[in-house]
């Protein structure tokens, strides 16, 4: 019995679908680290991991697979996602780039599917429009806490779908040039960010579950765009209204004519040589009389 045969619901072929896919993980600190673990679950053979950061003391909270070894010897996240994923699929398929993702790309183009735990909106439509351009699939998933004074804590977070041709972050009003321009203005003074593991499991594992969709035979339709927002306080996950609103609509923001790699040149591609045909064996007996005979007995 193969130890996904509870899964076995996703399609006949789900797990070879499974291990032949490739999936890019960008950042994999706590909603990374959900995701990297649910997907080595799930069966995916392949892994782009990005995350320039080494594991630090307050990172254990919610950094999942990390230890407080781990912290001691300032361990890579990549490196802590890979053992964990290694823990599960021995024989997986694993690029491990302890660096910021802009210096990964080339490597990223050859995923099936890309999920993003970053911050920042900067960030995110940046992922979003490398994705877009190479026509990945793209999950984004992120969480905040708000302080609302007298009034307490508001923990909210958000899952998006950004599938090439449907809606995009801009599309929805997740990303606006007015959110930029807050963010760059406090650039430098944000200081640490509020972050709870179980909020995060609440968003990575409705990413896993999307990229299941997208990759997997079990779901008829799987969705062109998804926006869900997530309400920590009152325990809820729900569809943004916007989602109904941009049904059927085509995002102005990545036109099909922006697709492609903008530095590819043919005239630098290198092939590899064909291999030299093997020589053709001696005629036959009877061929080389027919020949002969052909040519006048000569």
């Amino acid at each position: 019995m193969s130890r996904l045969e509870r899964q076995s619901f996703l399609g006949a072929d789900s797990d070879a679908i499974l291990d032949a896919a490739t999936i890019g993980i960008v950042g994999l600190g706590g909603g990374g680290s959900h995701m990297v673990q649910q997907a080595a679950h799930m069966g995916i053979g392949g892994y782009i991991n990005a995350d320039p950061d080494v594991i630090e003391d307050t990172n254990t909270n919610r950094l999942i697979g990390g230890t407080l070894a781990d912290v001691a010897v300032n361990l890579p996240k990549v490196a802590i996602a890979e053992r964990l994923i290694r823990g599960l699929q021995p024989n997986a398929r694993i690029m491990s780039i302890n660096d910021d993702w802009h210096n990964a790309v080339e490597d990223l183009k050859l995923c099936d599917v890309i999920l993003g735990a970053v911050d920042g909106f900067k960030e995110r439509e940046q992922l979003e429009r490398f994705a877009r351009r190479h026509l990945i699939p793209y999950v984004d998933v992120g969480m905040d806490v708000h302080d609302l004074g007298e009034y307490g804590f508001l923990v909210s977070g958000q899952v998006i779908l950004s599938m090439p041709g449907a809606p995009c972050m801009r599309c929805c009003g997740f990303i606006t040039d007015e959110r930029l321009e807050q963010e760059a203005k406090r650039y430098g003074a944000a200081g640490s960010r509020p972050q709870v593991i179980w909020s995060n499991g609440v968003l990575a594992s409705t990413a896993v579950g999307l990229l299941a969709q997208i990759l997997t035979p079990w779901y008829p339709n799987p969705p062109g765009f998804v926006f869900l927002d997530y309400d920590g306080n009152k325990g809820t996950l729900a569809r943004n209204p916007r989602m109904e609103l941009l049904k059927n609509h085509v995002c102005p923001h990545h036109p099909a004519d922006e697709t492609g790699d903008p530095l590819f040149d043919i005239r630098k591609q290198q092939f590899a040589a064909r291999p030299v045909a093997a020589a053709a064996p001696p005629p036959s007996w009877w061929r080389r009389i027919w020949n002969q005979l052909r040519r006048g007995g000569h």
